[in-house]
């Protein structure tokens, strides 16, 4: 029976998607995940996974460290993920060559955290050492059909980074890049683009960690 991977962006859920994975992806709006999720059928669901990047809140992380979530922390709820899951998990990325892991709480956020001063206050609010605008729904929808829930969340841009204001702009529904929302907010803050080159690389970091632990996981996955 198939695993429900949960991702913000198309990139993620194609790093997810194969045999035994099912991908719900929100295109970077929370309410529409929650859409999504309550059109989802929970039967033969066998365990709910957040996969993705995340925004680094804890300073002593870089772009790439991955984390597996012993609790997910919003402003609604503190909830632990499934112990026997995140045991699994963490025993499947130690396999990934020279990668970064650690086991510690993830913040779920309804709007993106774009400078290192949301940030800071953030983690001084929740002692969490990534945020993402999915996990935290994904919790919910695990907790209310009673689902074994985990999430592996990569650090794309550490505590100290800004975001470029063009994020809230620049997926389509589908999770897809928008290249007239990423041009649109260009046009209006030129000044953006050294943010924007920043990320590039933060980012190409941040997939390419991704896409070697889903490699890893897809293989578990398939033999569960």
């Amino acid at each position: 029976m198939p695993v429900l991977v949960v991702t913000g962006v198309a990139r993620e859920a194609k790093l997810a998607a194969g045999p035994g994975v099912v991908t719900v992806c929100s295109g970077g709006s929370p309410e529409r995940l929650r859409t999504l999720l309550a059109r989802q059928d929970p039967r033969g669901i066998t365990a709910v996974i957040s996969f993705g990047i995340a925004g680094g809140l804890n300073p002593a992380l870089e772009t790439g460290h991955v984390v597996v979530a012993d609790a997910i922390i919003s402003p609604d709820f503190r909830r632990m993920t499934d112990r026997s899951l995140a045991d699994a998990l963490i025993r499947a990325l130690s396999e990934v060559a020279r990668v970064k892991l650690l086991r510690a709480t993830v913040a779920g956020a309804e709007i993106a955290l774009v400078d290192p001063r949301s940030k800071s206050a953030a983690r001084a609010q929740t002692g969490a050492a990534v945020v993402d605008m999915e996990s935290h729904i994904a919790s919910d929808y695990a907790d209310a059909h009673e689902l074994p829930f985990g999430a592996v969340r990569v650090v794309c841009d550490p505590a100290s980074d800004s975001l470029p204001p063009l994020v809230n702009e620049a997926l389509n529904e589908d999770g897809s890049i928008s290249y007239k929302g990423v041009f649109r907010s260009l046009s209006r803050e030129p000044e953006q683009i050294l943010d924007l080159l920043k990320l590039a690389r933060t980012s190409h970091t941040a997939f390419g960690v991704l896409g070697r632990a889903g490699k890893v996981l897809k293989a578990a996955f398939a033999k569960a």
